[in-house]
């Protein structure tokens, strides 16, 4: 499976026979989308910086709901959580999205602002792969991340949402997140390829992608 950044919460996932996935398109944040293309595009909820599913290219298939889905051969979960630590009070409902690729499960949280707690940990393991927002502001904060982290153990986990150059949204940079393991990488790669067996056999590894321009 390859994964490419294309900034913010987005990312581009290919499987081994060519289905392609995008997750949380968005609109003007300072910086544009990449071009890219897609068999499927998920939201984790309406916001603009998570929506434009207009700027996906190749008619995809839009997941915005919860449920379990197959597409391509990919099994897709997305799951009720919420945007804030008020039950979505303020800022409403988040989908988490649990996507099994070639043998790997990925789970994409989204703008989740909840705390963590047993029950909702239990939900996303085992996870293979844990894309986490780390900017606080609209999400959980870095501390916040931390936690789930510590509660799930995922071998490998990429922050995102995050203040990055060019954004527009007022965001914490991901070295607060970084700063809380040692350990952590900027890997200075926008593309990385995931295997099972490349996965790191203990423990857990955080690594920050770089945006693809």
């Amino acid at each position: 499976m390859k994964i490419r950044y294309l900034g913010h919460s987005c990312f581009l996932f290919v499987s081994e026979t060519g289905t392609r996935i995008v997750t949380d398109p968005y609109g003007d944040v300072g910086f544009r989308m990449p071009a890219v293309s897609a068999d499927v595009v998920t939201v984790s909820h309406s916001h603009y910086d998570h929506n434009a599913t207009d700027a996906v290219g190749g008619s995809p298939v839009v997941l915005s709901r919860e449920g379990e889905y197959m597409c391509g051969g990919v099994t897709i979960t997305a799951v009720g959580s919420y945007h804030d630590d008020v039950r979505g009070a303020k800022r409403g409902k988040n989908l988490i999205f649990g996507l099994n690729i070639d043998g790997l499960k990925v789970v994409h949280l989204g703008d989740l602002g909840e705390p963590c707690t047993e029950e909702r940990a239990a939900q996303l393991r085992p996870a293979d792969i844990l894309l986490i927002p780390v900017g606080g502001v609209y999400t959980i904060d870095a501390a916040g991340a931390k936690a789930y982290v510590d509660a799930t153990k995922p071998p490998l986990v990429i922050p995102m949402h995050y203040g990055a150059k060019g954004l527009n949204i007022p965001l914490a940079p991901p070295s607060r997140f970084l700063s809380l393991f040692e350990g952590a990488e900027e890997c200075g790669k926008s593309e990385l390829e995931i295997t099972k067996e490349n996965l790191p056999a203990s423990g857990t590894k955080i690594i920050k992608m770089e945006r693809y321009i």
